[in-house]
């Protein structure tokens, strides 16, 4: 849905753990990039929650200067643990106070069955 006139641009910021490995970080880096292209009216970045930047705080702000004053941060982990429960949304809230926006934190991906498809293709199962 196209936003409106002088509406705020809303942000979606995907957050995953965070790794010392690169690599690993790289994963969340391209999935931000394929949500993007599939909400070019959203500004979508993504953070990690530790052990690399950018962090929540710097994900946040991020999305304050690309002019979202409304973020939801997607804990980009599968179940509803402590840090998809607590650390994720206490960090988001804190770095929205500093930098004037207002967040929602979503689910963790959860059970679902498109990510039963993933799981059938990954095994060869498809």
């Amino acid at each position: 849905m196209p936003l409106k006139r002088g509406a705020p641009k809303r942000a979606i910021l995907l957050v995953d753990h965070g790794s010392r490995a690169p690599a690993a970080n790289r994963v969340l880096a391209a999935v931000a990039r394929r949500l993007a292209k599939r909400l070019p009216e959203h500004v979508v970045k993504f953070a990690h929650m530790e052990l690399a930047d950018p962090s929540i705080d710097a994900g946040v702000e991020a999305c304050v200067r690309a002019g979202a004053r409304e973020i939801v941060v997607h804990p980009f982990f599968l179940a509803p643990g402590r840090h998809a429960r607590s650390d994720v949304p206490r960090l988001a809230r804190a770095a929205a106070r500093r930098h004037g926006a207002r967040v929602r934190v979503s689910a963790p991906l959860g059970v679902h069955d498109a990510l039963i498809d993933v799981i059938l293709e990954r095994i060869g199962a498809v």
